[in-house]
């Protein structure tokens, strides 16, 4: 007769006094983690997109013609990986090719009608997710939640 062994227990978490900052911070990098997983699977699978794809859309959708430099600032991502899912919105006719009248150099891309008309679509998907993620909120707590998160991107970006 087989005995049952058993599992190990689980790794004790280290109590780590991060400090406010530093566990803010935590948290912050694990919610962008996290919704990762419904953004893909919610907005850009069904609308036959990459995540990075999806990032590109939304920031032109968003922000308007940007550069290609602007976008992998904005979106953390390596130059090669912006140019390689431009390129590929580019073939599928969502993106094009704008222009900068002050700055001949600067080659920014904005979206095609079609990328505009896409960038609508995502917009009731997204409001499902943020009304999943944010449904125990009270108004005040979404309020206070989005006036924290426009000042971190206004510090992280040079905004007003």
């Amino acid at each position: 007769m087989a005995s049952k062994i058993a599992a190990p227990p689980a790794p004790a978490r280290p109590q780590l006094d991060l400090g406010e900052d530093a566990a803010l911070l935590v948290d912050l990098l694990k919610l962008a983690t996290f919704i990762a997983q419904p953004m893909r699977e919610g907005v850009a699978e069904p609308l036959g997109l990459s995540a990075n794809d999806l990032k590109i859309i939304l920031a032109l959708g968003g922000e308007g013609e940007l550069a290609g430099h602007e976008l992998s600032d904005i979106m953390g991502l390596p130059p090669m990986n912006v140019s390689r899912a431009i390129a590929a919105l580019t073939a599928r006719g969502l993106v094009e090719p704008g222009q900068d009248a002050s700055n001949r150099r600067r080659k920014p891309v904005r979206l095609t009608a079609r990328g505009a008309a896409l960038f609508q679509r995502t917009i009731p998907a997204m409001a499902d997710i943020g009304g999943k993620l944010f449904a125990d909120f009270t108004p005040a707590e979404r309020a206070v939640f989005h006036s924290a998160a426009q000042a971190i991107l206004a510090r992280m970006t040079g905004g007003a």
